[in-house]
């Protein structure tokens, strides 16, 4: 462990380079994988804007820390706008372990979060991470509802082999379209435009849906997103999707199923499920009718945490409309 002075400070746009230095030497990036794309798609390109980030200096000037909070923005049920960020990206130098780096940079960060008008911070941090988050003042709004549907009665054991954290990247699957076809078509765009308009108002807190933040959010190609039509159009509806291993199992997340109110999905995500090559479809219960064939697979939630920031209060699971879209990745 090196000794030294570190001071911290929120980041600027002169620290990108070492900033991907750090990463590069703290999270294993690889030459062969799309990690610094990945990382200007998050923090660069988000529909909501850029991501704000603080970083921790040795005393010879060397960015040992990092902690990157991606912007979101949820509506309520009352129309409603909430400034949010996910707590995302850290990273510490390895020579720099142990001394209290990434609880000093998110702490820190949290009054330049209130000056800017957020008002809260969610995230869904894995078992060893989640206790340093609650000694923060996070709260555990509890675990996130999913549903899942088998594809066969093959599919059973390898399902049961799922019982750990999915993939990053996805696989190449040809059901439905590319997601970038949908979203950054002009004519389908409007498609989207009209079918976002025909939603009626959210039951609860939900993410602030419109063409760009869909374009943006499933526009990644390593991420390989595709796009179901529910109906003949793209205006009946459609299921945004991704086919990725978690275990011994290829699970098809279902993102987000939009669609007008009584529109019913299920002959859509059972054609999906025939199709895709995944053993099950996962997806919040929020997201899926019960009707469609779901049945509760509670270990596969995420579990969701909560910093109030400008906004009181800890919201119940109830309260909160969800999908996987949401939650997924990051």
């Amino acid at each position: 462990m090196s000794t030294g002075q570190i001071t911290t400070r929120r980041a600027q746009a002169d620290d990108r380079a070492a900033i991907l230095g750090l990463c590069r030497r703290a999270l294993g990036w690889r030459p062969d994988d799309p990690d610094e794309a990945f990382f200007k798609w998050k923090h660069d390109d988000n529909a909501f804007g850029a991501s704000p980030s603080w970083i921790a200096e040795s005393d010879d000037g060397r960015v040992v820390g990092l902690r990157v909070l991606l912007r979101w923005r949820f509506v309520t049920s009352g129309g409603g706008v909430l400034s949010a960020v996910r707590a995302v990206d850290t990273a510490t130098d390895p020579e720099f372990e142990g001394r209290g780096i990434f609880t000093r940079l998110t702490l820190d960060a949290l009054p330049d979060l209130r000056d800017d008008g957020v008002d809260l911070v969610f995230n869904t941090p894995n078992d060893k991470s989640r206790p340093g988050y609650l000694k923060m003042g996070w709260g555990v709004v509890g675990r996130v509802p999913v549903v899942a549907r088998v594809t066969s009665a093959n599919s059973f054991g390898r399902l049961a082999t799922a019982r750990t954290a999915a993939e990053l990247w996805s696989e190449s699957v040809d059901c439905g379209l590319a997601a970038d076809d949908v979203f950054a078509d002009p004519s389908r765009g409007a498609e989207v435009t009209a079918l976002l308009e025909s939603l009626g108002r959210p039951s609860g807190l939900t993410t602030d849906r419109d063409l760009d933040f869909l374009r943006w959010r499933y526009g990644f190609e390593p991420l390989r997103y595709r796009v179901f039509p529910i109906g003949d159009s793209i205006g009946d509806g459609i299921v945004v999707f991704r086919v990725r291993r978690r275990g011994q199992a290829f699970e098809a997340a279902v993102c987000d199923v939009i669609a007008p109110p009584g529109t019913a999905a299920g002959p859509a995500l059972r054609q999906i499920g025939r199709t895709s090559g995944a053993d099950y479809l996962l997806a919040t219960s929020r997201t899926v009718d019960s009707r469609a064939g779901f049945v509760p697979a509670p270990r596969l939630g995420p579990i969701l945490t909560w910093r109030p920031v400008r906004r009181p209060g800890v919201p119940a699971m109830s309260s909160l409309h969800l999908t996987l879209g949401d939650l997924e990745l990051f």
